[in-house]
């Protein structure tokens, strides 16, 4: 079953990644071992990786946050070179006033803020899914996000194109109680199947090496990472 897998980077980061020891992650291992457990067929000809350059100004460790990320998609791109692709957005950054918090809210009392979003990640991210279900001789699509803004893209392929299999992985850690904010079902309502998380031993299985080999200056796992 040939799959493109499309990875929302920001979903990826900051849903499962973030505050882990797992950033230096290898992608293809981790879901191709994900997807042969949902269908053994199952066999990844691509990932698309969606993103956007980070910005020094606004990143916890600064260049050195920016040079992070430089390095593992340096690593990716020599590694897995035609078999993984990074599309990368923008990032915006301008002044923003809004309420300041508070019950009930005050539309007249607000503060000054900085206000930063990412552009382009899911318009882009739609487009190749929808493109790459028309033109591309594939089984199967499988989109890693919880991004609800996600849910019109995952619903015109399935109508569109409904003998595709349509796959979702939530980016998340297994839930560990009843307070745990639940997966997207506006998401999991047009895919065929759903995995509602992403386990430590997973992510741990499906590191980098510390130390990737060059033909050129080797790439060296970030030691805050």
């Amino acid at each position: 079953m040939d799959t493109i897998v499309y990875i929302d980077g920001y979903n990826l980061y900051y849903g499962r990644l973030r505050h882990t020891s797992y950033k230096w992650l290898d992608p293809f291992k981790l879901f191709q071992v994900i997807l042969k457990v949902q269908n053994p067929s199952s066999n990844i000809i691509k990932i698309k990786y969606f993103t956007a350059p980070v910005k020094a100004n606004f990143a916890s460790h600064g260049q050195v946050s920016a040079a992070a990320q430089n390095s593992y998609h340096r690593a990716l791109k020599h590694l897995y070179r035609d078999r993984i692709e990074i599309i990368q957005g923008y990032h915006t950054v301008e002044k923003g006033n809004p309420p300041r918090y508070k019950k009930p809210i005050d539309k007249d009392d607000r503060v000054e803020i900085w206000k930063f979003e990412e552009k382009q990640t899911d318009v882009n991210l739609a487009l190749h899914m929808y493109r790459d279900a028309i033109n591309e001789h594939i089984s199967q699509q499988v989109l890693v996000s919880n991004d609800s803004d996600l849910e019109l893209p995952l619903k015109l392929v399935k109508e569109d194109k409904p003998t595709l299999t349509m796959g979702l992985i939530i980016p998340r850690q297994k839930p560990t109680n009843s307070h745990t904010r639940p997966a997207n079902e506006r998401l999991s309502q047009f895919s065929h199947w759903t995995r509602r998380h992403i386990l430590d031993e997973e992510c741990q299985h499906a590191q980098l090496a510390d130390k990737i080999p060059t033909s050129k200056k080797p790439i060296i796992k970030p030691e805050h990472w």
